[in-house]
């Protein structure tokens, strides 16, 4: 590989690449086409990488034990299509400046720019080493993508996890808590108002759940937000009154609780019975004065808190989110990402990456 490289020949292999992933399905729990793709990205470039299940990683050249590691994170998985797509998913198409697939935006563009940036610092002499990885099952935060591969990882200090963030620096994430709950009731005929009806329990409790509040607000992240997203009785009869009710709980849990708290507050105030489906993403939080988040500033990045979670819900180290694209394409139909964007993507990491390197 020549150490003379430039933006533009970054840029063209980054969208090179990204058409190629567009073109293979990749939904979670099925990447293993796409991971084999990457590899061969790192084969045609002369760099060793290393794969474990569909997760696919690489360090730099001059890796030092003794300097400290930034981990350079995107998924290769995708959602499936909505059906409201009017061009075919799997078919990159360049028009109007935009590069439309599904996976283009989430989180295509941002893994094709941090793997160019990883590409632009391989050979180079810098004060940090850098880890590469590109791994399964974001999307469906499972427990084989990169909550699996970090132990096998070297030790790492601090990560950049590649999403569509405009380019801000989303600092802050909250955790998500789902709750499985149960109503129970007693069974009875409804024409004699017989038997403890449990869809009316699950009503007053879904009720609390709606109007309640947790006092503390984070200047980040915001409240505590509580959505009640699916209601199911087993009844498919009209005149049994059901002795069982069951609704789902989404949380979305600033910095400021744990889960355990919450659940705790809720368990206190509803009648049904709470089942937490995990208990692993946590909200995440790093500090405006790490070095990573500092040259960002320097950069020119403004910082936020994202109601929304990735990865780093699932590091013990601190992270920063940021990428090229827009959150608000991801999982919509005909999803593009613009190709300047990722010029742009490519830029603002390698500038990031310097910055921060100044900062150590």
């Amino acid at each position: 590989m020549s150490k003379a490289i430039n933006i533009s020949d970054l840029y063209f292999d980054a969208v090179k690449l990204l058409k190629q992933l567009i073109a293979i399905p990749s939904f979670s729990r099925g990447e293993d086409k796409t991971a084999t793709c990457i590899e061969g990205f790192f084969e045609e470039k002369k760099i060793e990488c290393h794969r474990y299940l569909n997760n696919v990683w690489a360090r730099n050249k001059n890796f030092d034990s003794n300097k400290p590691t930034l981990l350079l994170n995107s998924h290769h998985d995708t959602v499936k299509p909505n059906k409201g797509y009017t061009l075919p998913p799997f078919e990159p198409i360049e028009k109007d400046g935009k590069l439309f697939g599904l996976g283009s935006n989430d989180a295509g563009g941002p893994l094709v720019s941090l793997l160019a940036t990883f590409i632009y610092f391989f050979e180079k002499d810098i004060p940090f080493n850098i880890v590469f990885a590109a791994t399964a099952e974001e999307e469906v935060s499972g427990t084989n993508g990169i909550e699996i591969l970090l132990p096998k990882l070297p030790k790492i200090d601090c990560a950049i996890v590649g999403e569509p963030t405009l380019l801000n620096m989303a600092i802050a994430e909250k955790g998500l808590l789902v709750l499985d709950c149960i109503a129970h009731g007693k069974a009875g005929h409804a024409a004699r108002d017989e038997g403890i009806n449990a869809l009316y329990i699950a009503v007053k409790d879904i009720g609390w759940l709606i109007h309640f509040q947790f006092p503390k607000v984070s200047s980040l992240l915001g409240p505590v937000h509580i959505a009640v997203t699916s209601v199911n009785t087993e009844n498919k009869t009209h005149n049994i009154v059901p002795s069982e009710c069951s609704f789902v709980v989404d949380i979305r849990v600033n910095e400021l609780y744990s889960f355990e708290e919450v659940i705790t507050v809720i368990n206190e105030n509803i009648e049904s019975e709470i089942h937490p489906r995990s208990v692993r993403l946590q909200s995440s939080f790093i500090s405006e004065t790490h070095p990573l988040v500092k040259a960002g500033k320097q950069a020119g990045l403004s910082s936020y808190g994202s109601p929304t979670c990735s990865d780093m819900a699932l590091m013990n180290f601190p992270a920063l989110k940021t990428g090229p694209g827009d959150s608000a394409r991801s999982h919509t139909a005909d999803e593009f990402i613009f190709l300047n964007d990722i010029e742009e993507g490519i830029k603002t990491y390698i500038d990031l990456l310097k910055l921060y390197g100044e900062n150590l």
